[in-house]
């Protein structure tokens, strides 16, 4: 009997999220790229565009939550899952939080800003949250871009 293979897997849906931060990348934005799916379908698509928009909320998370609540019609996520390239800020996973977010998963963790370090934690204790899915390509992007900027 053979195994089932599933095509979307958090891989997938992770390349689909570095896509995006590879436009984020080109527009000259901190690249960070964020997808959420419903039912193996990506509903939502967004990057950073803190820059063009002059808007410090701009964040690929916040915008990729408006889109999917208008995707489907309503403010809850609940049975979507974020893929965003790096951990999302505190600001980012108190919108993740409100949109109640089913499930979490991120590439590089950013130490300096991340969610994670907060104590008590900010997203809901329902919340699945998967860590490192390519998280190799995930920092490589990141470092990469900032490498560029100081040059």
């Amino acid at each position: 009997m053979s195994e089932l293979i599933n095509p979307f897997d958090d891989n997938y849906f992770m390349r689909q999220a570095l896509q995006e931060a590879e436009v984020a990348f080109e527009e000259e934005e901190i690249p960070v790229g964020a997808v959420v799916v419903w039912k193996n379908r990506i509903i939502a698509r967004a990057h950073n565009q803190t820059e063009r928009l002059s808007d410090v909320t701009a964040h690929a998370e916040m915008l990729a939550i408006t889109a999917a609540a208008n995707a489907i019609g309503g403010k809850y996520l609940k049975d979507c899952t974020l893929y965003v390239t790096m951990e999302p800020c505190t600001m980012c996973a108190g919108a993740i939080f409100w949109a109640q977010v089913s499930k979490v998963v991120f590439g590089a963790a950013d130490l300096k800003r991340g969610y994670e370090r907060l104590d008590p934690p900010v997203l809901h204790g329902k919340t699945e949250i998967v860590r490192g899915i390519m998280q190799a390509e995930c920092q490589a992007i990141v470092d990469e871009f900032f490498q560029k900027l100081r040059k």
